[in-house]
């Protein structure tokens, strides 16, 4: 694959994760606020000196980025989520990345965890038979980081940042059996700031039933999955940034009984930020257009979740 130069937006922790996996591809930050970036706008970056731009920026200017790199044919990757205050963008973007074969790749990592794939290709092989209910907790314990940023502790918390990786999971498991207008808020809080730091989600479709868990409040940083099958259940124990992670494979004893269980543990440094970065690659490689269908689903799905907690 041939080598792409890289510009990042922002000089956070995200910015600092997205340099490392860049290796030689980088070139430079940019950040208007920070004295560790190479420049204060991307207009202020020569046109000829980059391919890619990864925006590890808050949500507001997001739209500015992308709209500048789309029309003059750069790629960028945006870290989840992408939400614009007007939704005509999508289209709009849309309409860009196909004119100037520019890609718009949204990050969510998490799609690259092993275990996640791993679980992606047990139900899409049928082993469970016919998959009655999800449960996923995802905490960490970044309350007090959140309340001391001005623009972190604002609107939906947990429900936006969390929520929108739980959201694409279900997505990259199930599909479109999933229907998004289906979740419902179980429970909201904020304990500690204020924005929400700890909520409850959950979806009915059909005969399958899921429940997801998310908070700021979890001072030991934690990930499980419960799934349940007519053939028996999987189980994924932690991330491997927070490893051990564990993955557990239950074939259901029929009438009943202690179940064969097959499990696979991991110990390794995370590996989606590589793997992820490559694949970003790959897409542009290709001249893949973006379509923004997901982005504006998510948008919609967690807007009308949080209006309902604000009605």
């Amino acid at each position: 694959m041939r080598r792409y130069r890289s510009i990042i937006a922002g000089c956070g922790v995200q910015a600092m994760k997205r340099k490392k996996v860049c290796g030689k591809d980088f070139v430079g930050f940019v950040d208007p606020l920070s004295s560790n970036a190479d420049f204060n706008s991307i207009e202020d970056v020569p046109i000829d000196s980059f391919d890619l731009l990864l925006a590890c920026i808050p949500d507001k200017p997001k739209s500015e980025y992308i709209k500048y790199c789309l029309k003059h044919g750069k790629h960028i990757l945006v870290e989840k989520p992408l939400f614009l205050k007007n939704s005509n963008e999508f289209e709009e973007f849309s309409q860009l990345s196909e004119q100037n074969k520019a890609v718009c790749y949204t990050a969510y990592n998490h799609r690259f965890e092993p275990h996640f794939i791993k679980m992606k290709n047990l139900i899409s092989s049928g082993k469970l038979g016919d998959i009655y209910r999800c449960r996923i907790f995802y905490g960490n314990g970044t309350a007090r980081l959140v309340r001391e940023s001005e623009w972190r502790d604002q609107g939906a918390g947990v429900l936006a940042d969390l929520g929108s990786h739980l959201l694409d999971t279900i997505k990259f498991w199930f599909g479109e059996e999933v229907d998004s207008k289906t979740w419902k808020i179980i429970s909201a809080n904020n304990f500690e700031n204020l924005s929400l730091d700890h909520v409850v989600i959950g979806s009915e479709n059909g005969g399958l039933s899921i429940e997801m868990e998310m908070t700021m409040l979890s001072w030991r940083n934690h990930f499980t999955c419960d799934i349940i099958g007519e053939h028996g259940s999987a189980h994924i124990e932690s991330l491997c940034k927070w490893g051990p992670s564990k993955f557990i494979f239950r074939k259901r004893e029929l009438p009943s009984g202690r179940p064969n269980e097959e499990q696979c543990i991991l110990i390794k440094d995370d590996p989606t930020w590589v793997s992820e970065y490559e694949y970003f690659k790959a897409l542009v490689a290709k001249s893949s257009s973006s379509n923004f269908l997901w982005d504006k689903e998510i948008l919609d799905t967690l807007q009308r979740l949080e209006s309902t907690i604000k009605g």
